[in-house]
């Protein structure tokens, strides 16, 4: 169907005050990745359960695989079922085409992730690129995010340990956030302090006073990527710094396929998929509403 101008630019004003609520009331938003229509109902069906404001976000992947229009439509019929308060983000979103294309759609949040795409690029590019899209979203109010530089991982399920002494390279600065920040002029800054994309055999380990140091220094919403096997006070704690967006991925995907290999081996002969799906939906659920708790956004939708 899409949405009208005013549509989109209303949905970009009730975006950026639950950033500010974040702020204020000291709770982070989960922005929960969907890999396809089952995962989607699994984080309304969180949302709705915890009375939570969530982001439903896509990569690249997802949008070749959905389309954005599409992934716009399910998400705001989804909403209305659920009478929730969900927005969607374009997650590590490659080039400026691309980061228009998703603001044009009605997208509400925007993360432009040049060094993602070309890990070569240099700083001043970053800065180029990302302020061309920061600019381009004026048009509707979409709240952009980026870093001035890649971070490592990806999500999926890592065999390896975590190397932090070649993870602690790529960590955020105070002073290099405050600069990029006033370079670009983006919304949310991605932080990078021990997060790592991926679920990896150990947990991961925040640096917390890091990230004090950036919240000092920054007067932007901040974000932490790679969420995914983390224990979950450092989500309470980072929450209580300032934190306002946090992306949860790769747990969700090793809910719902393990799920489903259970389902399968426990059913040979039922090839309805449909009535395969409950129990997985429900697995992803409970990853949702558990992150939701640790961020401290239940009971926090404005509907």
């Amino acid at each position: 169907m899409g949405l009208t101008i005013k549509e989109i630019r209303e949905n970009c004003v009730k975006a950026r005050h639950l950033m500010q609520r974040s702020r204020q009331q000291k709770f982070a938003v989960g922005a929960f990745n969907i890999d396809n229509q089952e995962t989607l109902i699994a984080v309304c069906r969180a949302a709705q359960a915890k009375k939570s404001p969530v982001l439903i976000e896509v990569s690249q992947g997802e949008v070749e695989a959905i389309g954005l229009d599409n992934i716009r439509d399910l998400v705001d019929n989804y909403k209305e079922e659920y009478g929730i308060e969900a927005y969607v983000n374009l997650d590590h979103s490659p080039s400026i085409e691309n980061a228009k294309r998703g603001i044009d759609a009605g997208f509400e949040f925007i993360h432009i992730d040049i060094s993602q795409a070309r890990h070569d690029a240099t700083e001043e590019d970053i800065i180029k690129e990302t302020s061309e899209v920061v600019e381009y979203a004026k048009f509707t109010g979409a709240i952009v995010e980026s870093e001035p530089h890649y971070f490592g991982g990806s999500s999926n399920v890592h065999d390896e340990a975590i190397d932090y002494e070649s993870v602690k390279k790529t960590f955020s600065t105070p002073l290099g956030a405050k600069e990029f920040v006033a370079s670009t002029g983006i919304d949310t800054f991605a932080a990078a302090i021990g997060n790592l994309h991926g679920k990896y055999p150990v947990p991961k380990v925040l640096d917390l006073e890091l990230l004090k140091l950036i919240r000092e220094k920054t007067d932007c919403n901040i974000s932490l990527h790679g969420g995914s096997g983390t224990p979950l006070h450092y989500f309470e704690e980072a929450a209580k710094i300032g934190v306002s967006k946090i992306n949860i991925n790769s747990d969700m995907r090793v809910a719902f396929r393990n799920t489903l290999e259970k389902v399968l081996k426990e059913n040979p002969d039922e090839y309805a998929v449909v009535k395969l799906m409950p129990e997985v939906y429900k697995a992803v659920q409970v990853v949702v509403e558990e992150k939701i708790e640790a961020f401290g956004s239940s009971n926090r939708a404005v509907v």
